[in-house]
């Protein structure tokens, strides 16, 4: 049951909030109106004038070795020389700049053509029916803006108005050695025949590219990437992305070539020196056959060559795999950074460890290669892949001892066989026996060349195919509309900067004010209740209240009367002081207002003006110093009957003046007889006011403050010093004032409202609901019976 409460009270103390900023700047509308208009339109001639922005999205799929991408089983025997990749590496290939330059020279964005608009350059991507190619584009000089027109009746090209050759004709100028070809991205239209061309070197334009490129992965456990790239033309966007997809995958393909390449080579190799072999030794048999007459070989001689056969070929796949091992274990040994070039599988190792070690190495050491191209040597993920490299070496070299030690005991067994056979073979006559050993090195010869045909026609079958390690997903399409700049994002963002800037203007000006401004700066700067505030007094009358009248400062004043039991002011406690920080803050139009206010409800009020140093109150009633006052009685020489004066105006209201100046005011009031004076008043009035000096400058109030039940302390707004505010506290821990309470005087309209002090008083005092001549008698009754 407690918690709903609690939310109730934090929404409560929000919306507070939020009603406080509202009432603090809401004033202020004009000047909010006149930013908004300012930056509104900022923001129409900036979209106005800048060129909006396509953006084409890709999306493709890489295997990644982390990640379990395969291929089906039948893609995976084509592709024998299969490469697996990590995706974070291979979004850095994509947007390296060899490929990038690649896309730039194919899609000859070194030459863009343009055509004047009515306030810039417009790309003519799609709209000239030409395209610019550079012979040599590393080479071509940077050019802006050169005219030419191509006439399409004789396609004949002007540059600058001059003839310069045909479509399809090699052209040298000053730049370049360029060439005028169909555009294939032409979209026919009724532009004018008038184009521009300008040069921008490739590898600045690569940098452009790339800078307006964005490759994303779609997740961590995801091997799909995408690709975004932002272009005033939305068809070469699209093109842009899908030429980067497939020079990415002919790079790929290349790769794959220059290994299986390498690996054709080394097969060829021993298919040279095997066919060599098998040559000697045909010429072999023909030779010894023709010299000694030999016949063919007798079924004995048969049996033995089925038997040793065999043994043969595997003896002959073993001394083979040794022969690569020492080859592999040479390539590892020279330390050097390039790949091994040779597909494990296709040489004949069979080991799955050591052909997956292999593996790894040739793919770590190409994409070495290709890293370093982009990035440089200390780079941290190149610096992590020769590392990779550096610790995969020494696994393959103690993966080959074990491997050889095995294949030596392998070797060594058939080896025994053989000379069990060999035995065998002395049972056999001399001539057939030199036949025999020389058809058993035949058939190990033809096993092995066998053998290697067939790895031979498997690596030729990689090396032909063209099979990526990506596959396109979403083929690059470009947005319908422009994705910048955003008008809703550009005007909202003009408004919140209008409101932003707004804020800061007032709340910069606020900070800067030395005075005081708002009842919360008093609320935070001394621990004293604010009773009540009064509103600026526009008008040329000091007395701002009487029967009947119904004015907002008038209502203010009914509102603090109403607040004095808050000072426990009663029958008995009906003595106020009333006092300032410095001259000017209105205490004496508050004193005499308030004495009126408090008259009007039938208590005999008596107001003294006991400001003996600057006395004013007595011109608000009609009354000079050369009246007799409070000042005459202390010095003896009036009694309180004489300077008590009725104030005709008002039934119960009774005025003391200050009397005539003093030389020594301050010591005039400790001579005892103002004590005396007060304490007369109380047995005559319901109510005693007194307007003394200002505290800060005079001590007057500090005095008197023992001899009253309350005081009222006057603050002006934008006159009062904040800094006599802040030291409010500490000087009445030393000289206290009894029972005060401050009353904010003359608040002024704030921004730029007729009526803005934060309230809506037509209920009252205006509109259809003013009072009339009836309804002011009703009113002045009510008033005297309060």
């Amino acid at each position: 049951m407690n918690q709903p409460k609690k939310k109730k009270v934090v929404v409560k103390q929000e919306e507070s909030l939020i009603v406080q900023l509202f009432s603090r700047y809401v004033f202020y509308w004009p000047l909010f109106l006149a930013l908004t208009l300012v930056f509104g339109t900022a923001a129409f001639f900036y979209l106005r004038y800048t060129t909006p922005m396509y953006e084409a999205n890709a999306t493709m799929i890489i295997k990644d070795e982390k990640k379990g991408t395969e291929n089906s089983k039948g893609v995976d025997e084509l592709n024998m020389i299969n490469s697996k990749k990590i995706i974070e590496n291979e979004i850095e290939v994509l947007q390296s700049r060899s490929i990038m330059e690649n896309v730039v020279k194919n899609l000859h964005l070194y030459a863009p053509i343009s055509h004047e608009g009515k306030i810039r350059s417009l790309s003519a991507y799609t709209l000239s029916p030409v395209t610019i190619i550079v012979e040599n584009p590393d080479e071509l000089i940077e050019a802006k803006n050169v005219n030419f027109k191509y006439d399409k009746t004789t396609e004949k090209i002007f540059i600058n108005g001059i003839y310069s050759g045909k479509l399809n004709e090699w052209i040298t100028t000053k730049y370049a050695k360029i060439k005028f070809v169909k555009n294939k991205s032409y979209s026919p239209s009724n532009l004018q025949k008038s184009f521009e061309f300008s040069f921008i070197p490739v590898k600045e334009m690569t940098m452009r590219l790339l800078i307006a490129l964005q490759i994303t992965s779609a997740n961590k456990l995801s091997s799909i990437i995408s690709l975004s790239y932002k272009d005033e033309v939305p068809k070469r966007s699209e093109d842009v992305v899908n030429e980067l997809i497939a020079m990415y995958d002919q790079a790929s393909v290349n790769e794959k070539n220059s290994l299986a390449k390498n690996t054709l080579q080394f097969v060829n190799e021993r298919l040279n020196i095997v066919s060599t072999d098998l040559d000697s030794i045909e010429q072999t048999v023909q030779k010894y056959k023709t010299g000694t007459g030999a016949q063919d070989i007798s079924t004995q001689g048969q049996l033995y060559l089925q038997n040793v056969s065999n043994n043969d070929q595997e003896l002959g796949k073993i001394n083979m795999q040794l022969a690569i091992l020492n080859q592999v274990d040479q390539a590892v040994s020279k330390g050097n950074s390039g790949s091994l070039g040779i597909n494990p599988t296709s040489i004949g190792i069979t080991d799955p460890g050591l052909t997956q070690l292999i593996s790894d190495l040739n793919s770590k050491e190409l994409e070495y290669e290709r890293l370093k191209k982009t990035v440089a040597e200390n780079n941290p993920m190149l610096i992590s892949i020769r590392d990779q490299i550096n610790k995969i070496k020494p696994d393959i070299q103690n993966n080959l001892v074990t491997q050889r030690k095995n294949l030596e005991i392998s070797q060594n067994n058939f080896m025994r066989t053989n000379n069990a056979y060999n035995s065998m073979l002395r049972t056999i006559p001399q001539k057939e026996r030199d036949i025999l050993e020389i058809s058993r090195d035949q058939n190990v010869k033809n096993s092995i060349y066998s053998f290697l045909l067939q790895k031979k026609e498997e690596s030729e079958l990689s090396y032909a195919s063209t099979l990526s390690d990506s596959r396109v997903i979403n083929s690059a399409q470009a947005s319908k509309y422009p994705v910048s700049p955003n008008k809703k994002l550009i005007f909202i963002g003009a408004i919140l900067a209008s409101l932003v800037l707004g804020i800061l203007f007032i709340t910069a000006k606020d900070f800067l004010n030395s005075k005081i401004l708002y009842r919360k700066d008093l609320e935070s700067m001394t621990a004293i209740p604010v009773l009540g505030e009064i509103a600026q007094n526009d008008g040329k009358e000091s007395i701002v209240i009487g029967a009947g009248k119904r004015s907002f400062i008038a209502e203010e004043f009914r509102k603090i009367r109403a607040s004095l039991h808050f000072l426990g002011i009663n029958a008995d406690n009906k003595k106020i002081l009333v006092t300032s920080s410095i001259p000017g803050e209105g205490k004496s139009f508050v004193s005499g207002n308030f004495a009126i206010s408090n008259a009007l409800t039938g208590k005999k009020v008596c107001l003294i003006d006991i400001d003996l140093h600057n006395p004013g109150l007595g011109k608000m009633f009609g009354k000079t110093t050369e009246d007799p006052g409070i000042s005459d009685y202390l010095n003896g020489k009036k009694q309180p009957e004489d300077i008590i004066k009725k104030v005709p105006e008002f039934e119960n209201l009774f005025f003391v003046s200050s009397g005539a100046i003093h030389e020594s005011p301050s010591e005039l009031l400790l001579n005892g007889k103002i004590k005396d004076f007060i304490a007369y008043l109380e047995n005559k009035f319901d109510l005693i006011i007194l307007d003394t000096a200002p505290s800060v400058l005079i001590t007057d109030a500090y005095y008197l403050t023992d001899l009253c039940d309350a005081t009222l302390y006057i603050v002006r707004h934008k006159y009062t010093p904040k800094m006599i505010i802040k030291r409010i506290d500490e000087t009445l821990e030393i000289n206290p004032l009894k029972n005060i309470a401050i009353i904010f005087n003359g608040v002024k309209k704030r921004g730029f409202f007729k009526n803005n002090y934060g309230y809506g008083y037509d209920y009252v005092y205006g509109g259809k609901y003013g009072l009339t001549d009836d309804k002011k008698k009703k009113s002045k009754t009510q008033e005297s019976r309060s």
